[in-house]
């Protein structure tokens, strides 16, 4: 059973060393990418939480909250 949802990109060594405003960005467009996925679906939860965990790390990226 293929792990990797459609469009989702394998984490790279240059995504380990980022800094945390690169680091929330790409949580942010992960969790948005496994809502949809999750959506489309018929998983409302799933999705809904995945939606507030996408919120979450775009408030993290543009508030300045990241530690580098």
């Amino acid at each position: 059973m293929e792990n990797k949802a459609a469009g989702a990109a394998p984490i790279r060594q240059s995504d380990l060393r980022a800094g945390g405003a690169e680091t929330a960005a790409y949580i942010a467009e992960l969790t948005g990418d496994l809502a949809l996925l999750a959506r489309r679906n018929g998983f409302d939860t799933l999705a809904y939480l995945l939606d507030i965990a996408r919120l979450e790390a775009d408030n993290i990226r543009t508030s300045g909250r990241c530690r580098t």
